[in-house]
């Protein structure tokens, strides 16, 4: 037979747990279930220029950006949204203007933007994409690649209404 032994140490211990697990649930704001809205990265918005033109491509290209936009809760992909994107490429440097452009998102909220291929700054190949269309909150996208010979980059985007 197992005992149990209640002394002050295990029932502030028990008694923090429920607290913790079962009670954050009556405390809290609700949310909405499911998909979480992706975060802001720490030097995304670095070299950001607000309204770059939507392009085609960027520079001669040889490089793929890609990657999905959809709404926080249901995740529900989100149709004609505005993706920037910049990077440090053969062609330029990730401050010039023509480093930047910008894309839109296809029904099924994905995007894919062709562009020079990234090379490293500061010892690291990444690229830069932002959110910023207004309808949903900002978003700025840092991601870095595993490998300066990768010639395509992924990110995706979870926004929740601005």
């Amino acid at each position: 037979m197992t005992t149990v032994v209640f002394n002050r140490r295990n029932l502030l211990v028990a008694g923090g747990s429920v607290l913790a697990a079962g009670a954050s649930g009556l405390l809290l704001p609700a949310r909405a279930a499911g998909l979480a809205p992706t975060e802001t990265m720490s030097g995304g918005a670095n070299n950001y220029r607000k309204g770059a033109a939507i392009v085609d491509r960027i520079g001669k290209g040889g490089f793929w950006m890609s990657g999905t936009v959809r709404r926080a809760g249901d995740g529900a992909p989100l149709a004609g949204q505005r993706i920037q994107i910049w990077a440090h490429t053969t062609e330029g440097q990730e401050h010039e203007p023509q480093s930047h452009g910008a894309t839109l998102t296809d029904k099924d909220g994905k995007f894919r933007l062709e562009m020079p291929q990234i090379i490293p700054i500061f010892g690291q190949p990444h690229g830069h994409l932002a959110y910023d269309s207004g309808e949903f909150k900002t978003v700025f996208l840092r991601p870095v690649m595993r490998s300066a010979k990768e010639t395509s980059l992924e990110a995706h985007f979870v926004l929740q209404p601005a």
